[in-house]
């Protein structure tokens, strides 16, 4: 008997093997594809008081269970899709945003001769083309406008894909649901191409339903990533952890800093890219640097769990509210606090604080702050410079140099929106677009009406050639 899991996994793939085959390839197939986006957005759009009012109902029990102590607030944050302002357009214009990229399909990016001709045989020429994954299973916490930006990507990209919302998102996410379904149907591409399922229990039957599925991408907590990576039978791309430092040069600008720093704390605490330790050279804490940035967090509302050294620093500073500065442990340099909680720590070099990021932090997003390049002297632009060893050393998906770590963003990447932010280091790195969502076929086209046989290649016989062709889709 087949299960309700095996059965959604199934229509995904038939929708999948139907819009393959029924779509062409190159432009033609690109503008079905946009068609259906915009029809998406038009769609949104008439339903917007009826999506309002769910998320509403989400909000209110959402904020019940916060009072409760049984969620947190910064879930409850990322579950409003309506009172950050922006955030419903955002969405809204996303989707014109990725119907107006590129195609990622049917590029080719290797194109070799294998053979010139012989005989009845004509040339063998071998093609490397993108193409979809497949079927993606998407996994995602509160966020109700991930729903639209995943499926934005995957019918952009070729892709089917399941979605999974949070449990407090269930209200808006059945009747976004429902909308994008509505709209489809009025498009070339399937209805099931993109689906949406509610609960833990089809998601644990999914994992397993690597016959279907070929991708789960995780979008969420530490645990529930964790979680995935070990129940699912296919392949899993994301990020379990957010935990973003930045590095203050001893020879950091002040206002430069102290903008971009104050950004990647408080702009959206919340968020991944949202930065929890700093890491500050021991020169600033004599000078304005470490007083400037205190002020200006706590001002903000931030806790800082100093370390001795930063700590004692502050200790003559009356002027700044005490109740914000509080004694760093050792755990505070591990945890991503996704809240106005952020964890300092004082460094003599720029080793030992990249050897830090690289021990400590998640790979996700870290920052360097230093001097202007256009700054240095001719003699320091002989030696490598200090953002030159950082972005070097750093093994992360995202580095930065004198900028905010807020900039870690799919749709400030100009990659229209994003699936999530991988900090793997195989296929796709950092903000997951497009390109993240797309794999490759090799393609042979024996030309001539005579055999193509591998057998022939002989010291006697055919010679390979190995020349260097066109890149382009071959003609079929």
């Amino acid at each position: 008997m087949v299960s309700p899991s095996e059965a959604i996994a199934r229509r995904a793939k038939l929708a999948f093997d139907a819009a393959s085959q029924r779509l062409p390839s190159g432009s033609r197939g690109d503008a079905v594809r946009n068609n259906a986006l915009l029809k998406i957005k038009t769609h949104l759009e008439a339903n917007k008081a009826e999506i309002q009012s769910a998320n509403e109902k989400d909000m209110a029990l959402a904020k019940e269970l916060v009072a409760q102590g049984k969620l947190s607030s910064s879930l409850v944050s990322r579950l409003d899709l309506f009172s950050k302002p922006g955030k419903w357009q955002g969405m809204l214009d996303g989707l014109e945003d990725v119907a107006r990229l590129p195609s990622p399909l049917d590029e080719c990016t290797f194109a070799k001769r294998l053979a010139e001709p012989s005989g009845s045989s004509g040339a063998l020429d071998l093609y490397r083309i993108t193409c979809p994954i497949g079927v993606l299973l998407c996994i995602f916490e509160a966020r109700p406008e991930v729903i639209v930006n995943i499926a934005a990507l995957a019918i952009k990209s070729g892709n089917a894909a399941i979605l999974k919302g949070g449990k407090e998102s269930v209200n808006t996410a059945a009747v976004m649901a429902r909308v994008l379904a509505d709209a489809l149907a009025s498009t070339e591409i399937p209805r099931d191409f993109i689906q949406t399922v509610e609960t833990r229990e089809d998601v644990a039957g999914l994992l397993q339903q690597d016959k279907y599925v070929d991708l789960v991408i995780p979008r969420g907590s530490n645990a529930l990533v964790r979680s995935i990576q070990q129940q699912a039978t296919m392949a899993v791309m994301g990020h379990a952890d957010g935990l973003c430092c930045a590095y203050v040069h001893d020879d950091a600008p002040l206002e430069g800093t102290l903008g971009s720093v104050l950004e990647s704390k408080t702009d959206y605490p919340a968020a991944c890219n949202s930065l929890e330790t700093l890491l500050l050279h021991e020169v600033h804490l004599e000078g304005p640097m470490w007083l400037a940035l205190s002020a200006s967090l706590i001002r903000a509302g931030v806790t800082l769990h100093c370390d001795a050294r930063s700590l004692d620093a502050l200790s003559l500073n009356q002027a700044l509210d005490r109740s914000k500065l509080v004694a760093a442990t050792d755990d505070d340099f591990d945890t991503e606090y996704l809240d106005l909680h952020l964890a300092v720590k004082t460094v003599t070099s720029l080793d030992e604080a990249i050897t830090h990021i690289n021990t400590h932090g998640s790979h996700h997003t870290d920052a360097i702050f230093t001097k202007a390049l256009a700054e240095q002297t001719q003699q320091e632009q002989e030696h490598e410079s200090a953002a030159g060893t950082f972005v070097r050393s750093v093994s992360s998906a995202n580095v930065y140099v004198n900028a905010s770590t807020r900039f870690a963003d799919g749709f400030r990447y100009g990659f229209g929106t994003e699936v999530g932010i991988s900090t793997g280091k195989t296929h796709a790195r950092g903000p997951v677009g497009l390109e993240g969502l797309v794999i490759y076929k090799y393609v042979i086209r024996g030309q001539g009406n005579g055999p193509q046989r591998s057998a022939d290649f002989t010291a006697s016989g055919r010679q390979w050639s190995h020349a260097d062709v066109e890149k382009r889709y071959p003609q079929l």
